[in-house]
């Protein structure tokens, strides 16, 4: 089973051969593993994953003790349950090249919140006639009870709040995977507003695990290979300009000895 967390990007259009595919970019990860439940200890196998950034001054410290030792300051935590204990180490990361090209995955958001709505926006009613003896109902549900028991039944369809709700959208195919800047190109729809959160997960395959310090090592590597040839051509410059600097030096010193010559040769006068 391959998961991960991610928030939603506005949707976009990406080529493919000869047409145009709708897709919703998700910018996922880097996840990391803060916590492994099992069986045994708490009932059930899941991994808690954090995800995001924000200041550690706004996180509680219930939070901050979960991811303790980790050097995280996470904005989310959110687990995907698992049928059996998985063999992950505490403080792995997920990045989007654990998914490829060709993945169905579930996508798991909260749907847009939209207020209080009547029957024909929040349940698709038809609505009356606006004609024939009808005057300003439209758009009203119409009988909401039978006669016999003389009472509304639990669940009917009526006006309330719309959206807001939990929603797993399924079989969503990865067209494209930018796994430079960890986003993955889903085709089609993804529940929830610009910037929220999204949970994606699938059954087939293996997680793709990294070690929280592959990014500080490469960065190391680059920084060594940046400064050595600038220090070194520092250098090779500094050196002509003082072998220039000397034959200048002499100039001054032969225009001294004509200056003592010339009173001399007027007092013989």
């Amino acid at each position: 089973m391959k998961f991960i967390l991610g928030t939603k990007q506005k949707m976009t259009q990406i080529w493919d051969n000869d047409k145009f595919l709708a897709v919703t970019p998700v910018q996922v990860g880097p996840c990391t593993v803060f916590k492994l439940k099992t069986n045994v200890k708490d009932g059930y196998s899941a991994v808690a994953l954090a995800y995001g950034q924000r200041k550690a001054k706004n996180i509680s410290k219930p939070v901050l003790g979960q991811v303790k030792g980790l050097n995280l300051s996470p904005k989310y935590l959110k687990e995907f349950k698992l049928k059996d204990d998985a063999d992950i180490a505490v403080g792995s990361v997920i990045k989007a090249d654990t998914f490829a090209v060709g993945d169905v995955l579930d996508a798991v958001g909260v749907s847009k919140g939209k207020g209080f709505q009547g029957v024909v926006k929040r349940h698709h009613f038809a609505g009356h006639k606006a004609t024939h003896g009808n005057k300003d109902q439209e758009r009203s549900s119409g009988s909401i009870g039978p006669k016999g028991p003389a009472k509304v039944f639990k669940n009917t369809r009526m006006p309330g709040r719309m959206g807001g709700d939990r929603v797993t959208v399924k079989n969503l195919l990865v067209a494209a995977i930018d796994e430079e800047n960890n986003i993955l190109y889903l085709r089609g729809a993804v529940p929830g507003c610009i910037s929220s959160l999204i949970m994606l997960r699938t059954e087939g395959g293996e997680l793709k695990l990294h070690d929280a310090n592959e990014k500080v090592e490469v960065v190391e590597e680059v920084v060594t290979e940046k400064t050595t040839p600038v220090v070194e051509d520092i250098k090779e410059k500094s050196t002509p300009v003082v072998e220039k600097a000397a034959p200048v030096v002499e100039e001054p010193v032969v225009a001294e000895e004509v200056k003592e010559e010339a009173p001399a040769e007027e007092k013989k006068d």
